[in-house]
């Protein structure tokens, strides 16, 4: 049961902390819509998603900085986290998934992140959204809706 409860703290750190440094861009919110057009699909939809997920998590795996929070996961809990964040990803920017993880704040009482943590994974991020080409509009609207969970996350200090 802890170790369930571990990997659902993990996704939820490797999402939120990823945008951090942009919570202040401007955008739309919770999957809006731009032109009619809702951030999903203008993102590329979930196979769009999923790719990018991959990448940030090939980057958050080997940073001395991020990787102690996923010691000691197996690899079926790692697929798990790598799937709540695509499940997570999915719903905030208005496509058809549910995310069925633990609201942040309470998902991460017991964690320490910090600002250092916080930007790393926002610089990881930010890469693979500029190795995805993905544009700039849609990075700032993306990272003002995950970015505005910090204060649920950012815990050192407190």
């Amino acid at each position: 049961m802890q170790l369930v409860q571990r990997t659902r703290q993990v996704v939820l750190v490797a999402l939120v902390a990823a945008a951090g440094a942009c919570a202040s861009a401007g955008g739309l919110a919770s999957g809006g819509t731009a032109d009619g057009v809702k951030l999903y699909k203008r993102l590329g939809g979930y196979d769009a998603l999923a790719a990018v997920t991959d990448d940030f998590l090939g980057r958050i795996l080997v940073d001395s900085l991020i990787a102690p929070y996923f010691k000691g996961l197996e690899p079926w809990q790692k697929t798990r986290v790598r799937q709540m964040i695509v499940d997570q990803l999915c719903e905030a920017t208005g496509g058809p998934c549910q995310y069925v993880g633990r609201p942040m704040g309470l998902a991460h009482e017991q964690l320490t992140i910090d600002d250092q943590v916080w930007n790393a994974f926002a610089g990881h991020f930010v890469a693979t959204l500029t190795k995805f080409r993905v544009p700039d509009r849609e990075q700032r609207e993306l990272l003002e809706i995950i970015g505005s969970m910090k204060g649920d996350i950012v815990r050192a200090g407190r």
